[in-house]
């Protein structure tokens, strides 16, 4: 079945991009038009979020979101056939830091938020800095769905480590250098150890385990941020 699923959607990778926007364009309208997944959801967090903000502005931003969330779906399924120039002519970013970085003879721990592609910036960051980028994943329950995961993280030489056991999973990597790159902002399983904030018009906690695992292997941390320049373009800025 996998081999099945691999196939079809390496076929439709295939096509080119405007098309495969356009088939974009038209899921997100069925969705939020015909079957309204999870419409109601989205419209409460919306109110919660932005409760100053009119009934019509919020459903602009609503209508916005579903386009994005079956873009992110799009490219993602790009990657399984993207080659490296196509993907250094639709993405950028400064990889100056982590060439001074590397020349240190330091590794580095990269933060991320939720908010772009993560398969993107993980496929295109691995091929534009001299770093061995270990690239964590949470194993999906689905076998289909992990190991289509594991092939995009993996296709251009990301060595992969499971998020269940990335400490013992890291040890090999340690007397070389290695950039690793974690999600700063998931839910935290134990709440009680969570540091909180007031975020989005909420109490939101956020892990405190990637400042832990940076202090522990005595590497610095490096943010970034994203910006989407235009459909399928993005720049990646990182900052220490």
């Amino acid at each position: 079945m996998y081999y099945l699923v691999f196939g079809v959607l390496y076929l439709f990778s295939l096509l080119p991009i405007r098309l495969l926007y356009f088939f974009s364009d038209l899921v997100a309208l069925l969705l939020y038009y015909v079957f309204q997944y999870r419409k109601e959801v989205v419209m409460a967090n919306l109110l919660q979020a932005f409760p100053d903000k009119s009934e019509e502005e919020r459903i602009v931003i609503a209508k916005k979101f579903y386009r994005n969330f079956i873009d992110n779906w799009i490219e993602t399924i790009k990657l399984l056939s993207i080659s490296k120039r196509t993907m250094n002519k639709r993405v950028t970013g400064n990889f100056e830091i982590f060439h001074q970085l590397y020349g240190s003879g330091k590794s580095v721990q990269l933060n991320l938020g939720h908010f772009f592609n993560w398969e993107i910036m993980t496929l295109h960051a691995g091929i534009n800095q001299p770093y061995t980028f270990l690239t964590v994943y949470l194993p999906q329950s689905s076998i289909i769905m992990n190991r289509l995961i594991l092939y995009i993280r993996g296709r251009w030489g990301n060595p992969l480590l499971p998020s269940s056991d990335m400490i013992r999973s890291i040890i090999p990597w340690r007397k070389k250098q290695y950039l690793i790159a974690l999600g700063a902002d998931q839910s935290p399983a134990l709440p009680e150890n969570a540091y909180w904030l007031y975020f989005l018009n909420k109490p939101t906690g956020f892990l405190k385990g990637s400042e832990k695992f940076a202090k522990g292997q005595k590497i610095p941390v490096v943010m970034m941020t994203t910006t989407r320049t235009k459909r399928g373009h993005y720049h990646f800025e990182y900052f220490l």
